[in-house]
């Protein structure tokens, strides 16, 4: 059913409370259809909404609010983790080994605020395609925004899964904390300073 065009933060509310109804992940183009815009217009308005909640996940199926929808295959936490940029392969290797998906990376800013990109890696083939784009020289990973400190929301099919997760990047030496969920760094406001 498609609506009437909205505007800003009117839209920006609706794809909120389409996200929070649904049991499955929306796609960009179906929300562009039900809102009247274009794709375009409809990654601008996650790009702002996700930079205001850390719960917004963009998957291959879709938009999902972490934690509301079914998509989710299993359970999910989130990892803080630190290592260099040669260790990355590593890193994400023992987590895809034991079952694991990383959904995200994302980093606590305290200027700009929280940052975050989705990643989606479920898989070797993942791992090498994602490694060799950070190879390109385009450019750098998140992580050395904030001396190699970051985080992952790992998802996996239970939490006897998580733990393995959590103990082979402990022994590795990678694993800050787990934690339940991470407050949403916002950006400092200058103007009011």
């Amino acid at each position: 059913m498609e609506q009437k065009k909205l505007i800003g933060e009117e839209r920006r509310n609706e794809i909120l409370k389409i996200l929070s109804e649904s049991t499955e992940a929306v796609p960009g183009s179906k929300l562009a259809k039900m809102l009247g815009v274009s794709r375009q217009v409809i990654v601008t308005d996650m790009a702002l909404l996700r930079a205001e909640r850390n719960d917004i996940i963009a998957t291959n199926s879709g938009y999902v609010i972490s934690g509301k929808t079914e998509v989710a295959k299993g359970e999910r936490r989130v990892f803080k983790v630190s290592h260099t940029d040669e260790q990355i392969e590593t890193e994400l290797s023992a987590i895809v080994d034991l079952g694991g998906t990383i959904l995200d990376v994302f980093i606590e800013h305290k200027v700009y605020g929280t940052i975050s990109a989705p990643l989606n890696i479920s898989s070797k083939r993942d791992i090498q395609n994602f490694i060799a784009d950070l190879k390109s020289g385009v450019s750098t990973p998140l992580k050395n925004i904030t001396g190699n400190y970051h985080y992952h929301t790992i998802e996996a099919k239970n939490s006897k899964v998580l733990d393995e997760i959590a103990d082979a990047l402990q022994k590795k030496g990678f694993l800050i904390e787990v934690c339940d969920s991470v407050a949403t760094y916002r950006a400092k406001d200058y103007s009011t300073m």
